[in-house]
């Protein structure tokens, strides 16, 4: 049975503190979505109260793979992060490669984060135009990136009520 943890502290804007260090993993192939995904993400993190550390990577299918390289190391007591947050954009192209690439990087996304016990925000964009992803993007802290921070700190205090941590 999950206990309820104490109530947090609220800010000025109803927000819950949490004392949490996040590991955002950002793919910069289109570096304007990437700025504006990181842009929302550190929004709700400094409006939460979370500390954070930046991972660039190439392309999404890289995100998977630093994610089990720093689950690695977290197992081994060489780094410190409670969650994770993928910033990321896909945008189908004129061959089957949006398919493989979509496919592979958020199977193997929740593969490392299920299979290490790390909570995941997933903010990997899949669409089918440059503008949909600026749209899904931009909005800063209510913007997809915020939302997968959200999402990510969300399941972080799940996992401590489970183990009765308070937040």
């Amino acid at each position: 049975m999950v206990q309820k943890a104490p109530a947090a502290p609220q800010d000025d804007k109803g927000a819950s503190q949490i004392r949490a260090h996040v590991l955002f993993i950002e793919a910069r192939f289109y570096e304007d979505i990437a700025d504006l995904l990181i842009e929302g993400a550190i929004a709700e993190c400094v409006k939460r109260g979370v500390t954070f550390e930046r991972i660039s990577v190439p392309g999404a299918l890289e995100i998977p793979q630093v994610l089990a390289a720093a689950a690695e190391a977290r197992a081994a007591g060489r780094a410190i992060f409670d969650g994770a947050v993928a910033l990321g954009c896909v945008i189908r192209g004129e061959t089957g490669h949006y398919d493989i690439v979509c496919n592979n990087a958020n199977h193997w996304l929740m593969d490392a984060a299920m299979n290490r016990g790390i909570p995941v925000g997933n903010a990997i964009l899949t669409v089918d135009t440059r503008a949909q992803a600026i749209a899904r993007a931009e909005g800063g802290i209510n913007g997809k990136g915020g939302d997968a921070t959200r999402a990510c700190l969300r399941l972080i205090e799940t996992r401590r009520a489970f183990w009765g941590v308070p937040a």
